[in-house]
């Protein structure tokens, strides 16, 4: 079995990996036995080796952000800022683990009564490209933390990626076993999953991807959580600050080169301001520098693959034959690589792509709104759930929609939406279940056990 790698920045195959049969059931089985001796082993433990794969990640930081960038052509500057996430995410976990999971201490008529946290066992993951270290770190940290073992299905257009990560956690200390990038095909998935000592599985990708692993693992009466995609609406109130505004705006659309779940996707506008934000969106996505991923000045990439170019201009095309109309981008250019432009989007309607699907690369859809509830109302007319964002200089106000009236996992006041170790991160309707960081995620994939003294 061959996985090839081709670089996005140019189209050209950079590097083949053969992969000879893989014994999968012998290397779940070695998981299974890493897991029987970890789960024994002290949280200081745990942590020292967690501390110790914060330190590599930071020394090793530009050799990963490099083989970011020519698997999935993510920009130099933001393969870095992935890898110093990824670091502090390691530290977090390490300093915090021990009290989240300490005993809770409930009262009851029992002489004693109280909550234990326990490891499940081999944990799967199925992970995908955009953020092949960040994505891979955030379940397998908190996971190995609690006492799980892990199993890592990658995507297969990021082989180097995978094996760097499992070759990194060697480095640290954790056990061979422990550990496991697996290079398999999705085909060769469900016997993962269907392997007695895999208890759980965790995938972050596209709906199909996420009904396909989530029955599978219904079958087998096994854990699932889900991290799908997002078409994340962006309010931007009559009284926002516009100058504010825009820079979040255009820094969560652009943020990886588009290719986010929680990118900013959909700007719903009330009307009085909307020829100010669209001037200053338009301005400011021109300006953008796209370009070679491994130039220190460039902001916007190619996309991973050519499919997904493909794709993401067949919507826009779509959309403005359907009557939206595009104030800048929206051509293919004629350079080698997966490039897209900067892209912006206006008279967008629900019916059209940019409007119901997640749209994968830098295309920002504006779409007018009259008042606020009608602005409320278009952003929650989606399938999707993930991130939203409200921009008002009434904080209050903010606050109240954020909180009471948007339909997502995760909503920010006055700021693009971003993931953080110390908060949960998850997402409703199509965007999936379950919940990643913070002391929710940790306690994802543990046995919440109840122990009654009489």
């Amino acid at each position: 079995m061959t996985f090839k790698v081709i670089n996005p920045a140019t189209g050209d195959v950079f590097n083949r990996f053969e992969v000879k049969e893989i014994p999968i059931q012998e290397r779940i089985d070695a998981a299974e036995r890493a897991f029987a001796e970890w789960r024994q082993t002290k949280m200081e433990e745990r942590a020292s080796r967690l501390f110790k794969t914060a330190d590599i990640l930071e020394r090793d930081r530009d050799d990963y952000a490099k083989l970011m960038a020519v698997e999935m052509g993510k920009p130099i500057q933001g393969g870095r800022a992935e890898i110093e996430k990824c670091a502090w995410l390691c530290r977090h976990v390490a300093e915090t683990a021990a009290d989240m999971l300490s005993p809770d201490v409930v009262r009851t008529d029992a002489h004693k009564s109280f909550i234990v946290f326990q490891p499940l066992g081999v944990i799967l993951g199925v992970m995908p490209w955009n953020y092949p270290f960040w994505q891979v770190f955030r379940f397998a940290a908190p996971s190995l933390m609690a006492g799980n073992a892990v199993l890592l299905k990658h995507a297969s257009n990021v082989p180097g990626c995978s094996m760097g990560i499992e070759k990194l956690m060697h480095d640290a200390g954790f056990p061979a076993d422990l550990f496991q990038s697996l290079l398999i095909t999705s085909e060769q998935v469900s016997a993962v999953i269907e392997h007695p000592a895999v208890k759980a599985v965790t995938l972050t990708g596209g709906k199909s991807a996420g009904q396909a692993v989530a029955e599978h693992a219904g079958r087998q009466i096994k854990k699932s959580l889900l991290e799908l995609g997002g078409s994340d609406p962006y309010l931007i109130l009559e009284d926002a600050d516009i100058d504010l505004t825009v820079d979040a705006c255009v820094s969560g659309r652009l943020l990886n080169s588009g290719q986010s779940c929680i990118a900013a996707k959909r700007f719903i506008v009330v009307s009085g301001v909307q020829n100010e934000f669209e001037q200053g969106l338009v301005q400011k996505m021109k300006s953008v520098k796209v370009g070679d991923p491994m130039n220190e000045d460039t902001q916007i990439g190619p996309l991973a693959r050519s499919d997904l170019r493909d794709n993401l201009h067949k919507q826009v095309r779509a959309s403005i034959e359907l009557g939206a109309r595009c104030l800048t981008g929206g051509e293919i250019p004629e350079a080698k690589g997966y490039f897209y432009p900067p892209t912006v989007l206006t008279d967008v309607r629900p019916g059209m792509p940019v409007f119901d699907e997640e749209t994968f690369g830098p295309v920002a859809a504006v779409i007018s709104a009259p008042n606020e509830e009608a602005a409320i109302r278009l952003a929650n007319h989606s399938n999707y759930g993930l991130g939203a964002a409200v921009f008002t200089r009434d904080l209050k106000r903010g606050e109240f929609i954020a909180a009471e009236r948007l339909e997502a996992g995760n909503c920010f006041v006055n700021a693009f939406v971003k993931s953080d170790p110390r908060l949960p991160f998850g997402g409703i309707k199509e965007s999936g279940y379950g919940r990643e960081l913070s002391s929710y995620g940790i306690k994802s994939f543990v046995n919440i056990k109840t122990v009654y003294v009489a």
